[in-house]
């Protein structure tokens, strides 16, 4: 674990404490400037392992080369424009920058600076090149910076950068890193929900949890992601933009933007199929002795077929999601002639099955043909079989 020197550096011991609480080995290498916000001492404390800086050290281990050539995994978190530069340009003055030229195993950026460094050109150009060579590079966060400034170039939560960590591990050594790199992918989740008056709506079980899965592992595998997020409690995937939305038609008009530039379009979300045809300003009340008003329902826009039918790009891969509950392969398998999607997620939900959990599995069927089982398993494992699907077709 690479730790560069800026202040979000105390941030990176509750990366450091994830990682060797889950049973990972871990050596931290910090630059000399990173000493000055967190010292030796607790790095060494937490890791259970010798920290330097310096390649002169212990030179009869030759640590320049070895650490590097041994890690499964080298995750500089947080990375400062001026490591990023190094990097890039493959300078090495110090134990880190060594490290990393002599690492054979996925590589992870976790940047953090004030928003000015994280737009210039220099530091764009730097992680194009980074990302161009397989290296992850994630989005930095927005919110508050240093001092009074908010903006882009927040630290991620630690905890979500650790699932990145964990995300690309399970790939495993052979598995290629940074696949979706110079990718732009965007993913719906959660559930919309369309509303009857001011406390009402007419909603979904859906969690968002599956297309979290999807947005956190396009991310490690390098992609940009923007997650477009339909009422959704859980904390945003590191390194993605997140769009919050909260009805179908939100979600439409967030969807279609996004598309734009888009590589891939995975429709996620649990979108409602109706909605109320008329919204009641005031609260619905009640009447002692009488039935309730029936409610008119009007159809929400198809987004998914409208995807598929309108690519904003040649090669766009469309995939969709099919939540069924009885005869599943069949309703999926016209789901997909009828969505004109290249892809269709089709899987079985209840209210013990699917939504809420963090497992899932799934069949996935292809515009060719192709028939993909998923057996039962984490979410995460289904994200990576879709984005292996998509892959395959983007390449």
């Amino acid at each position: 674990m690479g730790v560069s020197g800026g202040i979000a550096a105390y941030k990176a011991c509750e990366l450091l404490r994830r990682l060797t609480e889950s049973g990972h080995d871990v050596r931290v290498v910090p630059t000399e400037s990173a000493l000055h916000f967190v010292g030796e001492a607790t790095w060494s404390a937490l890791s259970g392992s010798p920290v330097s800086t310096e390649v002169w050290e212990s030179v009869h281990e030759v640590p320049h080369v070895r650490i590097g050539q041994a890690a499964d995994l080298v995750v500089v978190a947080p990375a400062t424009a001026d490591v990023l530069a190094k990097a890039a340009h493959g300078l090495a003055d110090d134990l880190l920058t060594n490290t990393l030229l002599t690492a054979r195993c996925p590589v992870l950026f976790a940047p953090a600076m004030h928003t000015e460094m994280w737009e210039h050109p220099a530091t764009q150009e730097n992680v194009a090149t980074l990302r161009r060579r397989g290296a992850v590079v994630i989005e930095p966060a927005v919110g508050r910076l240093t001092g009074v400034d908010t903006g882009k170039g927040r630290f991620p939560d630690p905890a979500e950068i650790f699932e990145l960590c964990r995300r690309v591990l399970a790939r495993g050594p052979e598995a290629p890193a940074a696949d979706l790199a110079g990718r732009h992918v965007v993913v719906s989740a959660g559930g919309t929900r369309e509303p009857l008056d001011p406390v009402r709506f007419l909603g979904n079980r859906s969690s968002g949890r599956q297309g979290y899965a999807l947005a956190r592992t396009a991310a490690a595998r390098g992609a940009r992601v923007t997650l477009v997020a339909a009422n959704s409690e859980l904390p945003p995937p590191a390194g993605v933009d997140v769009v919050p939305v909260g009805t179908a038609v939100q979600l439409r008009e967030a969807v279609v933007k996004a598309a734009t530039d888009a590589d891939a379009v995975v429709m996620a979300a649990a979108v409602a199929d109706f909605r109320p045809a008329a919204y009641a300003q005031g609260k619905i009340k009640k009447k002692d002795g009488a039935e309730p008003e029936p409610v008119a329902l009007v159809r929400n826009p198809d987004v998914l077929a409208e995807i598929s039918a309108a690519r904003s790009r040649p090669g766009q891969v469309v995939v969709g999601f099919a939540a069924e509950t009885d005869d599943v392969l069949a309703n999926g398998r016209a789901k997909l002639a009828r969505k004109g999607c290249d892809l269709l997620v089709v899987n079985e939900v209840g209210e013990r099955k699917t939504f809420g959990s963090t497992e899932n599995e799934a069949v996935v069927l292809g515009a060719d043909g192709s028939e993909t089982a998923v057996p039962h398993g984490p979410k995460e494992a289904l994200a990576d079989t879709v984005w292996d699907l998509v892959a395959g077709r983007l390449a």
